[in-house]
């Protein structure tokens, strides 16, 4: 992946619109990753620097090459307004009257019900994961009895066996029925 990403980042280099980087997130990045959550490598995030997003597509040259002309580029903010819808320009107009601190604080809050947010839906996560693995250790469980029952049955009423025996005559029945059939001919 990581050639496929140098070239890309090599494509926009002179982009005066779309930034594509990489950051060591063990070295100097490490604050740059904190800030953005990033916690396993390699992960890709794009967007607006202030709202990164996932990105979850595929990870060869041509994919990254596909997904940067879709969506890479200029986005809606108090530099581009002409790239906002009404609402956002609304929006937009709102909070450009707010001072810093009032910025600052409705961030803040917005940040911690974001966080709260996750950390609920973490937990459900989590639950769902336990009882999907609970649910799958009960189901290994339940085909070895499954198993044991069937292999204690079919010996105790001899199938194998039976089985054994009409595959050793097969070929002599169907012989002698093959001669029965050429005498009435």
């Amino acid at each position: 992946m990581k050639p496929d990403w140098d070239t890309l980042m090599t494509d926009y280099k002179d982009s005066k619109t779309t930034l594509v980087a990489d950051v060591d997130c063990t070295a100097g990045g490490e604050s740059l990753c904190k800030t953005h959550g990033v916690e396993g490598y390699p992960t890709i995030k794009y967007g607006d620097p202030h709202d990164l997003k996932a990105y979850e597509g595929g990870r060869t040259l041509s994919d990254f090459k596909k997904f940067a002309e879709e969506n890479l580029g200029p986005t809606c903010g108090p530099a581009n307004l002409d790239l906002c819808d009404e609402a956002d320009k609304k929006l937009l107009a709102k909070y450009a009257k707010w001072d810093m601190d009032e910025l600052d604080m409705s961030i803040e809050e917005n940040d911690v019900k974001v966080k709260n947010v996750e950390k609920t839906a973490q937990k459900t996560i989590d639950s769902l994961n336990s009882q999907v693995k609970s649910a799958g250790e009960s189901i290994e469980k339940e085909n070895k009895k499954k198993d044991d029952k069937i292999a204690k049955e079919t010996k105790k009423m001899g199938l194998k066996f039976m089985k054994a025996v009409k595959a050793a005559r097969a070929p002599k029945a169907s012989k002698e029925e093959s001669e029965e059939k050429k005498e009435e001919l």
